[in-house]
């Protein structure tokens, strides 16, 4: 087992040898440079493909750390982005003697549960290696095994990772603005998600239900009786890759049936189930022989809101109608700070980076209008959530795919169905009555802790923590009043509504013909109401200004 202390040496020795010891230096400055005279590897290479190839050389949790800094493309510089996108993560095999104790501890005796498992792997990757076998009815499974003592080996390395960014920050202020401490937990967070094998399968099992009534989508069953969180074992698909297309026809399958079905899946994913598969690269989709699109390895999933849902349809549109005032309230829902920055400088440059990529639009290579958009995030130092960069990315190479399968595929033409339905179900009269009801309610409490929050301010300024100001105290009394009966109107405004909504929505029930009018009345005074008090709010809060 490697020590902590150990592989801080391992780690320094490669970055030093790649050229980044003056990174080193700055961070520990007691270290003896005579460490930094040894010969340099890759020194005729740029500085990005060296960052690669020291991270392929530290090995997986550094390979999986740069995969998820490559979808940082909002923060990083291109040439980074594309380097990191290089970072495979394939290696060499460990032999079966290793791996079976793992599969030993779900099946004590391996013929009680296997006719037989190949020992030489089918796929090899960083985390784990993939066996065929055959259970003892004669079903074909596959194994995911995951390396010996792999876990030990990432939370040594994820220790030393923030470690090395707490550093960096403190050596280097510079690099604050592209958060590394938040880097590393992020991808704490998901590459734990990744080691648990237990709930790679949970993740299997969600996206076979959201799909069980839709045809041509496989989802490999899961043998729960043989499975632990490092051994997983999975139902065997035979198939050949997604952007194999020469391979698709052979099996007699139109690459554009399967490039409309794939898009169709993700579409659903994300704007109707929220619940999606987050690693799309083609070795994870399958074509079979009869047609249907198989998805493999569910370590990466994505979970979106109904209300993150919604917001990113109106991030869509507002790309389509070139409104960059839509497409910033849609990243300020979605999480994106605009605290800090010149809101309307990054406006201009949105609408800039629209107007440029108009005739793109038309065609709709989303991943060129993406690219434009990270540029003026990165321009802005905006920090974008992982869930919204994952998407971005999932959509990216769900619409490259796409075009590998059918060159006239439009991603615009195939999302407005999509964002179509969504928009009218927002518009959905028992869909705004619910979402009214929810305000109200939510207004309700928040005025039911009114008491509370003046008994606290009012022991604060008796106590002298908190003071106002005569200019202040005025200004506060009309804010008060002005508040007060903007929700009064709020309140009794939306009562009525919802409750003449119900009343008119009930209509196929048969209701009295009296009932409907009168609902139709409640609709009247809710405006009668509305005026008035819109009127006395407006002449109070004139007065409590003079």
């Amino acid at each position: 087992m490697v020590t902590r202390f150990r592989r801080y040496g391992q780690i320094a020795d490669v970055l030093i040898s790649y050229g980044f010891g003056i990174v080193i230096e700055g961070m520990f400055p007691r270290l003896k440079r005579i460490k930094f005279w040894k010969k340099k590897k890759g020194e005729d290479l740029t500085v990005y493909e060296r960052i690669r190839l020291a991270f392929e050389e530290l090995g997986p949790t550094f390979i999986k750390f740069g995969q998820i800094l490559s979808t940082r493309t909002e923060l990083l510089p291109p040439p980074m982005i594309e380097e990191l996108k290089k970072l495979q993560d394939h290696v060499a095999p460990i032999p079966y003697s290793k791996i079976a104790p793992t599969i030993l501890k779900t099946c004590p005796v391996l013929g009680d549960c296997f006719l037989e498992v190949e020992e030489q792997p089918i796929a090899s990757a960083s985390l784990a290696q993939v066996h065929r076998a055959r259970l003892r009815d004669g079903t074909r499974v596959v194994l995911k095994v995951q390396r010996p003592n792999i876990q030990q080996l990432i939370e040594t390395d994820l220790a030393i990772l923030r470690s090395l960014a707490a550093r960096l920050e403190f050596s280097f202020p510079d690099s604050r603005v592209y958060n590394p401490s938040g880097m590393v937990q992020d991808f704490a967070k998901q590459i734990r998600r990744e080691l648990d094998f237990i709930q790679d399968g949970k993740n299997a099992e969600r996206l076979a239900r959201n799909f069980r009534n839709v045809p041509g989508i496989k989802i490999p069953r899961i043998y729960w009786e043989y499975s632990s969180n490092q051994n997983l074992v999975m139902e065997y698909i035979e198939g050949v890759r997604v952007d194999d297309v020469a391979g698709i026809r052979r099996v007699g399958v139109d690459p554009r049936v399967i490039s409309d079905r794939g898009f169709d899946a993700y579409m659903k994913m994300i704007f109707e189930d929220g619940f999606f598969h987050g690693d799309p690269h083609p070795g994870n989709l399958l074509v079979t022989p009869a047609g249907d699109l198989a998805f493999l390895d569910f370590g990466i999933v994505g979970v979106l809101s109904p209300e993150k849902r919604e917001l990113f349809t109106r991030l869509l549109i507002g790309i389509n109608e070139s409104d960059p005032e839509l497409v910033m309230k849609a990243f300020e829902g979605l999480g994106i700070d605009f605290q800090r920055i010149d809101r309307d400088a990054l406006k201009d440059d949105l609408y800039v980076m629209l107007y440029d990529h108009e005739y793109t639009l038309r065609e709709f290579h989303f991943s060129s209008m993406v690219e434009g958009l990270t540029d003026v995030m990165r321009r802005h130092q905006l920090r974008v959530p992982m869930t919204l960069m994952l998407m971005l990315k999932v959509i990216m190479m769900v619409g490259e795919i796409g075009r590998t399968l059918n060159p006239e595929f439009n991603f615009w033409h195939q999302a407005r169905p999509y964002l179509t339905h969504i928009t009218r179900e927002r518009l959905n009269p028992r869909q705004l009555a619910s979402k009214t009801a929810t305000s109200v309610f939510r207004s309700i409490e928040d005025l039911a802790q009114l008491p509370s929050l003046a008994n606290t301010t009012l022991k604060n300024i008796s106590s002298g923590n908190l003071r106002f100001e005569i200019a202040d105290a005025k200004r506060f009394r009309a804010t008060v009043h002005r508040s007060t009966d903007k929700l009064m109107v709020g309140l009794i405004t939306s009562a009525i509504v919802i409750g003449s909504s119900v009343v008119l929505l009930a209509s196929d029930l048969r209701i009295p013909e009296t009932v409907f009018y009168l609902a139709l009345f409640g609709y009247g005074i809710a405006v009668v109401i509305g005026f008035y008090f819109l009127y006395h709010a407006l002449y109070w809060g004139r007065d409590g200004d003079q």
